[in-house]
């Protein structure tokens, strides 16, 4: 678990416009608030990714994600499914309403969330008060590290602070779906 500086620490860093690694249930991630453009523009920019793709939230309550999805677009079952698998590594592709910037959706008028189970990601999403960026520490094309030793050298240079912990052991990134169709998408 993170110490009480940790915390404060990262949450610093984010409230700054800053990035964080941080351990998630399967492979270590990229952070930041997701409100904040030029955060998010650093960190895809740090990753090589196209901001077309879209990014995920992760938040330690689905509460944390409030005002963001727009529930009333899916059927009660559906809604039910996500929100039963939850906390845990299961990210959903959920519509978005207006409140999600275009920066985080990406080419896509749905938003990928999930609740987490990790102790230092909610710890990190409870301590900021609401949802951050949540991406694999990696550069598009290599593979996601498992390990604190296993972030490239780039990756650690390119980001404020290197949050303190260890994955849940999952070993790959968390399970994707629509919650619209239920089909697997990872």
């Amino acid at each position: 678990m993170l110490e009480r500086g940790d915390i404060e620490r990262a949450v610093a860093v984010l409230r700054a416009g800053g990035l964080l690694a941080y351990p998630t249930e399967g492979v270590w991630g990229l952070g930041c608030d997701p409100f904040s453009r030029p955060a998010v523009t650093r960190l895809l920019a740090l990753k090589q990714r196209d901001v077309a793709k879209g990014l995920i939230l992760v938040a330690a309550s689905a509460a944390q994600l409030d005002g963001l999805l727009d529930w009333d677009t899916l059927d009660p079952s559906s809604r039910d499914a996500v929100l039963a698998s939850w906390p845990g590594p299961h990210t959903w592709v959920v519509p978005a309403t207006a409140a999600v910037p275009g920066w985080i959706r990406g080419a896509h008028e749905a938003v990928a969330v999930r609740v987490s189970a990790h102790p230092v990601v909610a710890a990190l999403c409870d301590a900021w008060g609401g949802p951050l960026v949540s991406t694999s520490a990696n550069r598009g094309g290599k593979p996601a590290p498992v390990s604190r030793d296993g972030l490239a050298a780039d990756i650690v240079a390119g980001v404020d602070l290197v949050v303190a912990g260890e994955t849940s052991g999952l070993g790959q990134p968390s399970s994707l779906r629509d919650a619209r169709t239920g089909v697997h998408l990872r």
